[in-house]
């Protein structure tokens, strides 16, 4: 099967007059880089980058500044690192922005075909593949200090152990899950607790809250989903990196007293020290991480400094599934449980897939593991996320549930679709 051609669409959602996804540093329009793979009579490979909106246009520009190292190839012989280190546009990264996020756009699809032609949902390929297969995936470049070809092995390996009963586990129960769509920083006092009760009434016992504006409206947000879930539930914090080091453990201390379970993304991304240190003051709530983690590297620079007691993988922002396997399998090794981010354009749709596979064959317990779910959006895809009780639902459909609707592409592709005119 050759991948014949590559078409890439701007689509862009008008979610930022509603508050929509709003936090301490963004309030944007919810936005893919939505990338097809043609293979002539064969199934259409799909595949996307997550973004906010204006810029996605320099997304899609660098998908097809790529677009050559795969089209005449079958999925099997793209190599992923030609993408994110093609020697010509290494200038604009390597393994970092806009490049690496239009890689995880193409080899998203480049998987997505690689399930559809098995006839597979993407959790299932994965989690059934031969161990040695799945090493092959992964590149050990810059990370084999923390994880080896032979370390990868022995988890993979180990990983077939109990397998069935934790997929019949999950067939039955579903898989974990946390709500963000109760707490954006944009939205009154009121819509907090109302969208609160909905999602203690229809099971979720996992929120999470924005924080990071003036901390006396933090924590009076804190107080009234604290007292809406109880004791009992757990509320998670997200301060999307606008907070210093120093400001991020001065506002936990205040906030320590709603009990939250985590802070997420404290201060800048790329400040790891900064995170050990703010993990060490504000324990036991645990900081979790990752989702703008640009490359494998920096997850493992995180895991060696003992900065996060939460990873959070993307399966966007990084090269797709190859760089995520890397870091499902550093996690494994270090012993921190894995919580995928998700929300935006089709994130709850892709992560879901890693999170099973994560269990299945990687982490193999559930102890601390939930993955975000955010009510936005799920509309659109042909194969939408399902919940039930605050928790996901197997996909069934072969691929990556990552097919957008022809319609859907046409209303909100940008600047001419109808919803921009």
């Amino acid at each position: 099967m050759i991948i014949t051609g590559l078409t890439v669409h701007d689509v862009r959602f008008p979610t930022a007059a509603a508050g929509d996804g709003s936090d301490a540093i963004n309030r944007g329009d919810y936005s893919a880089t939505y990338v097809e793979l043609a293979t002539g009579d064969g199934p259409a490979g799909t595949g996307f980058t997550f973004t906010n909106g204006r810029g996605n246009e320099i997304t899609c520009a660098a998908v097809e500044a790529l677009a050559h190292h795969v089209v005449g190839r079958t999925p099997e012989e793209v190599v992923p690192r030609d993408l994110t280190a093609d020697v010509q546009l290494r200038w604009l990264g390597p393994e970092k922005g806009v490049i690496q996020m239009a890689a995880g756009a193409i080899l998203n699809a480049v998987w997505d075909l690689r399930a559809k032609a098995a006839g597979k949902p993407m959790w299932q390929l994965l989690a059934e593949m031969p161990t040695a297969d799945l090493v092959a995936c992964v590149d050990f470049r810059h990370i084999d200090d923390a994880l080896t070809p032979e370390d990868a092995a022995a988890i993979l390996d180990k990983g077939r152990d109990g397998l069935d009963d934790r997929l019949a586990r999950l067939r039955r129960a579903g898989f974990p899950s946390y709500t963000t769509s109760v707490g954006w920083l944009g939205y009154p006092d009121d819509k907090v607790r109302a969208l609160t009760r909905v999602a203690y009434a229809q099971g979720w016992r996992a929120m999470k809250m924005k924080v990071g504006g003036p901390i006396e409206d933090d924590l009076r947000r804190a107080r009234i989903i604290r007292a809406e879930i109880g004791p009992d539930a757990l509320l998670m914090m997200d301060a999307n990196q606008v907070w210093g080091v120093d400001e991020a453990i001065a506002n936990m201390r205040l906030l320590a007293e709603t009990n939250p379970y985590w802070i997420e993304e404290p201060t800048h991304p790329d400040d790891l020290l900064g995170h050990a240190r703010i993990q060490q003051a504000v324990a036991p709530v645990r900081v979790a991480t990752g989702e703008v983690a640009a490359n494998r590297v920096i997850f493992k620079q995180l895991l060696q400094a003992g900065a996060i007691g939460v990873m959070q993988i993307d399966a966007c922002r990084v090269a797709g599934v190859p760089e995520v396997l890397a870091e499902l399998l550093m996690a494994a090794k270090f012993g921190v449980p894995v919580c995928p981010h998700a929300g935006g354009v089709g994130l709850c749709e892709l992560v879901q897939h890693l999170a099973i596979f994560d269990y299945l064959r990687v982490g193999t317990s559930l102890d601390g593991r939930m993955v975000e779910y955010v009510d936005h959006l799920h509309e659109h895809f042909q194969d939408p996320v399902r919940t039930r009780d605050g928790r996901y639902l197997l996909p069934e459909r072969p691929g990556y549930s990552s097919d957008l609707k022809p319609e859907s592409i046409a209303e909100f592709r940008f600047p001419d679709g109808p919803a921009w005119k």
